[in-house]
């Protein structure tokens, strides 16, 4: 291809699907007025201050099968490491997430009902031929994954290629979800993620791949609703949106060459803030792990005393940063940054239960004055009161 002819090859999925969002999105948030399937703030961790509409996640997926389906018809999405049945997988898994989504969007479906989706997406894109077929030792060599195989009844089983994609693709879905707590989190981390695996695709064996212009589907969908659910958000990703942008960034990670590392480092704080909430949840609190409070790190930035913006801005910085240095290192590079960056989150969270109790104490001693005042100015006016009665018993 000529230099033109590759920019446009690269540019024109992004804003395709950047331009594409909008009228969609538009649309998808007339439906969910009209019916009401509205985010209400009825409990503590609810930081809008009135009711947001839902089915973000309705309008993100219809805007993908549009435009798989444009690049598709033009020969852009397929090559010999991606197949067309494994873009079919990949469509039906999502659709399932979709309707679960959606569903729990108007109906608040219980954690287990919840529970249900992602398991049957997960295991829906395996039929279709989604593994992990190998992974990178930061110590040296490959490490096939497809070698173990199974025949049960003339069906090809590969446990640990497909045990792992199944445990990767279910851990990205819910790392989404519960990262959703934010405006403009979820899309702005997506859209981070979608571009730092398109970059890494440009290394990848096959010039002109279509797992580059799978991310790039992704990057400019997510970065065109990004406008709409930036803070304060016109529309939420709701279910459907935050566990459907949790699968497209592990089965992205997965066709790029398994490049599991490299998207573990860009959403490396928000996984293992998961595994902290869940560990304290199950095992601290003796509480479900699906038990919401305000505890997790983007609510903690908050309760330090920063803006919804500047909260959003530091996870930002986090998963660009680790997903930039992740582009110039090699394996065992890598896993050196992920040990960085397991230290960045003990020492981000010290310090910021720290600073928690800190800004709570003085949140507490202004309350105490502010009671001590009242109490003053209630004496006083008692004490005039009773003057002003003796004064008239006296005459």
């Amino acid at each position: 291809m000529e230099i033109n002819q590759t920019i446009w090859f690269y540019i024109l999925p992004f804003v395709f699907s950047f331009i594409l969002i909008h009228p969609i999105t538009w649309l998808v948030r007339k439906v969910a007025l009209r019916y009401q399937i509205m985010d209400i703030a009825n409990v503590s961790r609810k930081i809008q201050r009135s009711p947001v509409p839902l089915l973000g996640g309705l309008a993100i997926f219809i805007s993908l099968f549009i435009a798989m389906a444009v690049f598709y018809k033009f020969g852009f999405l397929t090559d010999s490491k991606i197949q067309p049945i494994c873009l079919l997988g990949i469509v039906l898994a999502s659709l399932l997430l979709v309707i679960g989504g959606v569903l729990d969007d108007k109906y608040s479906l219980s954690p287990t009902k919840q529970f249900i989706w992602p398991i049957m997406a997960c295991l829906l894109v395996l039929l279709f031929g989604l593994k992990v077929s190998f992974i990178t030792n930061p110590f040296g060599g490959i490490l096939y994954m497809d070698n173990w195989q199974l025949n049960i009844f003339g069906v090809m089983l590969y446990p640990l290629a497909q045990g792992l994609a199944f445990f990767w693709l279910l851990g990205m879905i819910y790392t989404t979800k519960f990262l959703d707590g934010l405006d403009g989190l979820v899309s702005g981390i997506a859209t981070i993620g979608a571009i730092v695996i398109f970059i890494v695709s440009l290394s990848w064996d096959i010039p002109f791949s279509g797992t580059s212009v799978f991310a790039l589907i992704i990057g400019g969908l997510f970065a065109g609703f990004l406008i709409w659910n930036i803070f304060p958000a016109k529309i939420f990703l709701g279910e459907a949106g935050a566990t459907l942008a949790g699968f497209l960034l592990g089965v992205a990670a997965i066709i790029s060459g398994s490049k599991i590392t490299t998207t573990l480092l860009v959403m490396g704080l928000p996984i293992l803030d998961v595994v902290w909430v869940i560990f304290r949840r199950v095992f601290l609190e003796r509480k479900s792990p699906t038990h919401g409070d305000r505890k997790h790190l983007h609510f903690r930035l908050l309760d330090s005393g920063l803006s919804h913006t500047q909260a959003v801005l530091v996870l930002y910085f986090f998963a660009a940063v680790f997903g930039s240095l992740s582009l110039f290192n090699t394996s065992q590079g890598k896993l050196i940054l992920l040990i960085v960056l397991v230290l960045s989150m003990i020492i981000l969270g010290f310090y910021l239960v720290k600073n928690y109790h800190l800004v709570t104490s003085s949140s507490y001693h202004s309350t105490s004055d502010i009671l001590d005042i009242d109490e003053d100015i209630s004496k006083r006016e008692a004490k005039k009161s009773r003057n002003e009665k003796l004064n008239k018993s006296d005459e």
